[in-house]
C-alpha cells in the first residue's frame, strides 16, 4: 500500500522512541570518538519534533511531516548532527510532497535524504560518518525498487531494504578511521568504534520501516 501523512506521524513517532531507548548507547558511541553529545541532542530534538506533530494541524502530506521534523531538529539539536539530520528530513520532505508515496517515490526519498547528508557535511562513504548509513540506505532502496515491482507492499519492502543496508552501513564504520568531523581528530585511536551518527540513521531507517510494514498490514 502506499504511504500517506499518517505513516510519516507513526515514522517520526516511532523513531523518537527508538532514540529514547538508545539513547546511552550513543552517548556512549559519542563520548569515545565525540562530543559526548549525541544521544542527548537527538534525544532533544526527536522529542520536540513530537511535540511539535502533537501541536500541528492535520499534515497532509509526507512530505509536510518530515518538512516540520527537518525544522524543528535542525533549531532544536546542537553540534553538526541538527544541520545534517535535518537537511536529510528536508530533502526527503521535498519528495514526499504528495499524498502518498509508491515504491520509486520512497526510495527517491531516501535517495534525497542521502544526498542532502553528503551536501551538508560533504562526506563520502568511507568516512565515518552518518553518510555511511544513508548511502547504503539509498542504494539498498533502489535496488529493492526493481525488484518488488507493483505488490501491494512494496514501499515496505523497499525501506526494509534500506533499514537493513543503513544497519550494515553502521556496523561497516567501526574498524574504520575517521576523516570528518571531531572523530577525524583522533586518527586511528577513531578505528574500533561505530560512528553515532550513522547508528542513529540505523534505528530511524529501521522504524521507516517498521510503521510502513504495519501500515501495510493494517490496509492489507
Amino acid at each position: 500500500m502506499p504511504l500517506d501523512a499518517s505513516w510519516a506521524e507513526s515514522w517520526i513517532r516511532l523513531s523518537a522512541q527508538s532514540v529514547a531507548e538508545h539513547r546511552e548507547e550513543l552517548t556512549a558511541l559519542d563520548t569515545a570518538i565525540g562530543d559526548g553529545d549525541h544521544g542527548s541532542n537527538l534525544d532533544r530534538g526527536m522529542c520536540a519534533a513530537v511535540a511539535a506533530l502533537d501541536d500541528a494541524d492535520e499534515l497532509p502530506t509526507p512530505g509536510a511531516v518530515l518538512k516540520l521534523t527537518a525544522t524543528t531538529l535542525i533549531s532544536t539539536v546542537g553540534g553538526a548532527a541538527g544541520p545534517l539530520i535535518g537537511t536529510a528530513f528536508l530533502r526527503a520532505a521535498r519528495e514526499a510532497d504528495a499524498p502518498v508515496l509508491d515504491a520509486p517515490g520512497t526510495a527517491r526519498m531516501v535517495a534525497a535524504a542521502s544526498e542532502g547528508v553528503h551536501a551538508r557535511g560533504h562526506a563520502e562513504t568511507g568516512d565515518k560518518t552518518m553518510a555511511d548509513a544513508w548511502a547504503a540506505a539509498a542504494r539498498a532502496a533502489q535496488a529493492a525498487v526493481t525488484r518488488v515491482g507493483q505488490s501491494e507492499d512494496a514501499p515496505a519492502v523497499v525501506l526494509e531494504a534500506a533499514a537493513l543496508a543503513a544497519a550494515e552501513g553502521a556496523r561497516a564504520t567501526e574498524p574504520m578511521k575517521a576523516r570528518r568531523g571531531r572523530a577525524s581528530y583522533l586518527g586511528e585511536r577513531s578505528c574500533g568504534y561505530r560512528d553515532p551518527g550513522a547508528v542513529s540513521t540505523a534505528l530511524i531507517l529501521e522504524a521507516a520501516a517498521q510503521t510502513a510494514r504495519q501500515a501495510c498490514e493494517v490496509r492489507g
